[in-house]
């Protein structure tokens, strides 16, 4: 997508979409025939930062400066409120695919400068029930990191550049399991919750790039325990 070399700790992610990706998340034909409403297009920018020659001692050569971008819905929106989550949302009818729809939507989030993001590759799409969003993860390096903020309160409390060794932190690592049964990766750091679809993303790229330290994946929570621990309510 890019004249740009890819850094190597991030190779892996342009590479063969894995083809169980969309699944692992929890999407299914069958679960988007049934939905009532127009499935809606939308996009998501996965951005990680950190010296692009990475660190070849460490797993996947992922660099000790690694950080991944992430923002924080306000506890007032109607949907998905005070959720932690990757910059984006709905495509608009001038976007040029999910690209410019995670670049637009996330320079109006968080005002990050979009001519300093290198766009690597687009991951299936992962159908999201409760909005009927059809979302793509657009997966970035930001070879030129700016200035980022909270743009507009009433949509976003916090824009965070969160490091990728307190997410990968065995420490911070754990599964939620929700009152209906779903269970899903979860990530505690920086006084957040990150789990659903970006727990899922996160997870999965984590695993597919070779940067994921031992676990223990029997540890598993009541989501609004979870999210209590860190000052929240579903």
């Amino acid at each position: 997508m890019s004249e740009h070399l890819v850094p190597p700790w991030l190779s892996g992610a342009a590479g063969p979409a894995q083809p169980d990706f969309a699944d692992t998340l929890g999407r299914t034909r069958m679960l988007r025939r049934t939905m009532a409403g127009k499935v809606r297009e939308a996009a998501v920018l996965v951005l990680f930062a950190g010296d692009p020659a990475g660190d070849p001692t460490a797993a996947g050569g992922l660099p000790a400066d690694a950080d991944v971008l992430l923002t924080q819905r306000a506890t007032t929106m109607r949907q998905h409120r005070g959720q932690v989550a990757f910059p984006g949302g709905a495509a608009d009818p001038g976007d040029d695919g999910p690209v410019d729809t995670a670049l637009r939507e996330a320079w109006e989030e968080t005002g990050l400068d979009r001519t300093g993001v290198q766009p690597i590759t687009t991951l299936p799409k992962v159908y999201v029930p409760v909005s009927r969003f059809d979302v793509t993860p657009v997966v970035s390096y930001w070879r030129t990191p700016s200035e980022v903020r909270v743009v507009d309160s009433a949509e976003t409390d916090r824009v965070v550049r969160v490091p990728m060794a307190e997410l990968l932190d065995p420490a911070n690592r754990f599964l939620v399991r929700t009152a209906l049964g779903y269970r899903s990766p979860a990530f505690q750091v920086d006084g957040m919750l990150v789990w659903g679809l970006t727990g899922g993303i996160l997870a999965e790229l984590v695993t597919s790039l070779g940067w994921e330290s031992e676990w223990d994946r029997t540890d598993v929570r009541d989501l609004e325990e979870a999210l209590a621990a860190v000052g929240m309510v579903l």
